[in-house]
C-alpha cells in the first residue's frame, strides 16, 4: 500500500477502495473514431469490422477510501482498447486482452479531480452532475462551463451478487499506464437493449461524442452497487 498527498491537501491510500452506485451503457461506435482518441500503445477493440466499443458510466460515490476525500459524482466515457496491434473482431474480448481507456471524466469536486489526475493521470474536469431516480431508472445529466455535455437515462436491470476485475488505461506524465479495477457487489446486466436514452449536448466535448457515431442499440446496459477498488498505475509493456 502507498499513501499519496494530493495537490488539494488530502492524503489517500492506494489501492483505493470506494463504495459506489453505477449505471452504464456499452455501445457500438466507429472504430476509426475510437482509434483516433487512443494514445500510442493502444488499439481499439472491435466487435464487428469497423465497429468499436464505448462505455458510458454514471457513478455516484458514497465513500472514498477512509473518507479524506468527500463523496462525489462522475460521468466516464471509456474506450475499449487493447495494448496489442489491431486484431480480428472479438479476439481481445474472447481472450480478455483488453481494458478501458478513460477518454473523458467530469467530476463534481476539485479534490475528486486532483485524486484522478495526481494518482492515475485521469482526464478529470469539474462539472455539475445530477442523478434522478424514478420508476426503476436513473437519469444522469452533466453540465460543464455552463453548457450541457450529456444526459443518459438507463433502466436498472435486476441484479445478483457478483465480482470481477478489469483494467483501466491512462496517460500519466507522458507515459501510458494500466491499473487494476476490482468490483464486488450486486450486478444487473441487460444485453442488446434499446431501453435507454442518450442525449448529447452542446459542449465542445459533445462534438467528440457525436463523431463516435454511437449505436442506438446497446451491446449491454448495466447497474452496479458495491465496492470498487483502484490499484496502482503500472507502465504498459
Amino acid at each position: 500500500m502507498s499513501r499519496t498527498t494530493l495537490s488539494t491537501g488530502q492524503t489517500v491510500t492506494v489501492p483505493l477502495e470506494t463504495a459506489a452506485t453505477v449505471t452504464g451503457l456499452v455501445l457500438p461506435a466507429d472504430s476509426d473514431a475510437v482509434g483516433s482518441l487512443l494514445p500510442d500503445g493502444l488499439a481499439p477493440v472491435r466487435v464487428t469490422p469497423g465497429r468499436g466499443v464505448v462505455t458510458v458510466l454514471a457513478v455516484e460515490y458514497h465513500r472514498i477510501g477512509d473518507g479524506a476525500v468527500r463523496p462525489y459524482d462522475e460521468l466516464a466515457v471509456v474506450l475499449a482498447a487493447t495494448p496489442r496491434e489491431p486484431s480480428p473482431p472479438l479476439v481481445p474480448l474472447a481472450t480478455g486482452d483488453y481494458g478501458g481507456y478513460v477518454h473523458s471524466l467530469p467530476v463534481t469536486t476539485e479534490p475528486a479531480r486532483a485524486l484522478g489526475d495526481d494518482v492515475w493521470g485521469l482526464p478529470k474536469t469539474v462539472a455539475r452532475i445530477a442523478h434522478h431516480d424514478a420508476g426503476g431508472r436513473r437519469t444522469t445529466s452533466v453540465v460543464e462551463d455552463g453548457d450541457h455535455v450529456l444526459t443518459v437515462d438507463i433502466a436498472r436491470p435486476r441484479s445478483w451478487p457478483a465480482s470481477l476485475e478489469t483494467t483501466g488505461y491512462a496517460v500519466r506524465d507522458g507515459r501510458l499506464e494500466q491499473f487494476a479495477v476490482g468490483v464486488d457487489g450486486r450486478f444487473g446486466v441487460r444485453p442488446l437493449s434499446e431501453d435507454f436514452e442518450l442525449l448529447v449536448g452542446t459542449h465542445d466535448r459533445s462534438a467528440t461524442l457525436r463523431d463516435l457515431t454511437l449505436g442506438d442499440r446497446a451491446i449491454a446496459m448495466f447497474a452496479f452497487e458495491g465496492t470498487v477498488t483502484y490499484g496502482f498505475g503500472q507502465p504498459v509493456t
